[in-house]
């Protein structure tokens, strides 16, 4: 069982879109995470060490959004998931990029993707039997 870690509305400035006026000028991108941890070291601890530090990851989902443009935001939410997994506590992340100024010809309140993605399951090592 996991626990469940968000942060959400991480307000993101990138040159993502398949037109060129979106590579060109930019727009804002907000992200929502939702984490898979298992917060019980952490708890038990008090200590940040024991945790995933959000801080940090969100300066590290900031960064992966600024930097080399791609032209969809499924694209972009792989790239936001992959962020999240490099920490090895965190079990599976769920990432929804919002594109609220996504270039549509009508009213609208938002565009949004939402994926999950798990950590691979890591095979046994060498001399140890599969249960």
């Amino acid at each position: 069982m996991t626990d469940e870690l968000s942060v959400l509305g991480i307000e993101c400035w990138g040159h993502h879109g398949v037109f060129e006026h979106e590579r060109r000028e930019g727009q804002t991108f907000v992200i929502d995470l939702t984490l898979g941890i298992d917060t019980t070291p952490a708890a038990a601890s008090d200590d940040l060490r024991d945790t995933v530090d959000y801080g940090s990851l969100v300066a590290q989902v900031a960064a992966a959004v600024s930097r080399d443009p791609v032209d969809l935001i499924e694209t972009l939410a792989g790239r936001i998931a992959d962020v999240c997994l490099l920490d090895p506590r965190v079990e599976w992340a769920r990432v929804t990029v919002h594109k609220p100024d996504a270039p549509i010809e009508a009213k609208f309140g938002d565009v949004t993707l939402t994926i999950t993605r798990h950590r691979p399951p890591t095979s046994p090592r060498k001399g140890e039997a599969d249960d």
